[in-house]
């Protein structure tokens, strides 16, 4: 069974950070693509990052380059978001997916697997 599960969710002033976290139950994790989305209240899901099954190519959301960093382990299946300095306007659920085709995707639709979500609140 596929699972995503994602942690690391909760409340932070402007300015802090956060450590996301997805452990994936996946049959080989090497060979999918790992990204995060997230999505606001009366928003749609939008693209934040993206990591190369090697790990080694990243892509940013331009309203996160500089701020967010993606990172994978793939002897432990799992991948990472580091947010720092957030804004309010990053307040989301947010979600990682799993991409076992090729290209780089940066939509929702292209991603086969997801996670539940974790809460990301940022206000003072």
């Amino acid at each position: 069974q596929v699972r995503l599960v994602e942690s690391g969710g909760g409340l932070v002033q402007p300015g802090g950070s956060l450590r996301l976290s997805c452990a994936a139950s996946l049959r080989t994790f090497s060979i999918y693509a790992m990204a995060w989305f997230r999505q606001a209240p009366g928003k749609e899901r939008e693209f934040v990052a993206r990591i190369s099954r090697s790990g080694e190519n990243t892509l940013y959301a331009d309203s996160v380059k500089g701020r967010f960093t993606i990172a994978r382990d793939n002897a432990k299946d799992t991948v990472s978001l580091r947010m720092d300095n957030l804004k309010p306007e990053d307040a989301a659920v947010y979600f990682c997916a799993a991409d076992y085709t090729a290209g780089v995707h940066t939509t929702a639709e292209s991603y086969t697997y997801w996670g539940q979500g974790t809460q990301v609140t940022v206000s003072s």
